[in-house]
C-alpha cells in the first residue's frame, strides 16, 4: 500500500484525484489545501508521493517543495495550469520530479504516479538501509560488502577516504555533519586543520557526484556548520 498526499486548494480538484488513484487498489489518499498543511500531514504520515499544486494560499506549492527537499526525497508531482510554465520550472529547479497540467488526463496522471513510484522504491526511498546491508539514498547505492558506490546504477570511481566519506554521509542523510565530526569519523583522529582538508575531499566528491559542482543538487554546504547528503 502506497500512501499519496494530494495538496490543492480546490477541493473538487481534490475529490476528482482521489477517484481517479481509488482506481487502483494499492493507493491510500491523503489531503492537504494549503502548503503549510502539506508539511504537517509529511511530519506525521509516512508518504510515498505528493501531487502538489503551485498556487495555494498560506503557502504555495514552490515553497513548500524547497522546505520539502531540505530533509526529503520523496517523489512530487506538480499540479500546474498551462499559464504556468516559469513556475513549472522553478519547480523542477527546486527539485520536483514531474509535473501534470491541468485538467488531468487519468490514464496520463496515473501512469506518471506508477513511475515515480516505482523509481523512488527501486531506490530504497529516502532513508533507506535494507537487510541487505546497502546503504540508499536517492539515486546513490553503497554497497559496503564490495566497497562499491553507484548512481543512478552507474558506477561512481571513488578513493578510499572519498568512499569513507561518501559511507558516513550515506549513514546519516539529510544530517548536517561538521567537518571536525567528519575527519574524527573518516581519519580516526584530532581535527587539527579539519576544515581544509575536508573541503579539499568534498570538492573532489562534487566532482563526481554533481552534474554542476558550482551548484551542487546533493553533496550540500550548510554555511558555518557542514556538510550534508540528500537524495534530491
Amino acid at each position: 500500500m502506497y500512501n499519496i498526499l494530494i495538496v490543492d486548494d480546490e477541493k473538487d480538484i481534490v475529490h476528482a484525484l482521489k477517484i481517479y488513484l481509488s482506481s487502483e487498489s494499492q493507493y491510500r489518499t491523503f489531503a492537504a489545501y494549503t502548503g503549510k498543511e502539506a508539511l504537517e500531514v509529511l511530519e506525521r504520515e509516512e508518504i510515498h508521493l505528493v501531487l502538489m499544486d503551485i498556487m495555494m494560499p498560506e503557502m504555495d506549492g514552490i515553497s513548500a517543495l524547497s522546505v520539502l527537499r531540505e530533509k526529503s526525497n520523496v517523489p512530487v508531482i506538480l499540479l500546474t495550469a498551462k499559464s504556468e510554465d516559469t513556475d513549472k520550472i522553478m519547480g523542477l529547479n527546486i527539485g520536483a520530479d514531474d509535473y501534470v497540467t491541468k485538467p488531468f488526463n487519468p490514464v496520463e496522471l496515473l501512469a506518471r504516479v506508477r513511475s515515480q513510484l516505482r523509481r523512488y522504491m527501486k531506490l530504497g526511498g529516502s532513508k533507506s538501509a535494507g537487510n541487505d546491508g546497502i546503504l540508499r539514498v536517492g539515486p546513490f547505492e553503497l554497497d559496503d560488502k564490495t566497497k562499491t558506490l553507484t548512481q543512478d546504477g552507474e558506477p561512481v570511481s571513488l578513493t578510499p577516504t572519498e568512499y569513507k566519506i561518501v559511507q558516513l554521509l550515506m549513514s546519516r542523510p539529510g544530517e548536517v555533519l561538521s567537518p571536525r565530526e567528519i575527519y574524527r569519523q573518516v581519519w580516526k583522529d584530532e581535527p587539527y586543520g579539519a576544515d581544509s582538508t575536508v573541503a579539499v575531499h568534498i570538492r573532489h566528491l562534487r566532482e563526481k557526484l554533481e552534474i554542476n559542482p558550482a551548484e551542487p543538487r546533493y553533496l550540500k554546504v550548510v554555511w558555518a556548520q557542514g556538510y550534508k547528503l540528500v537524495g534530491e
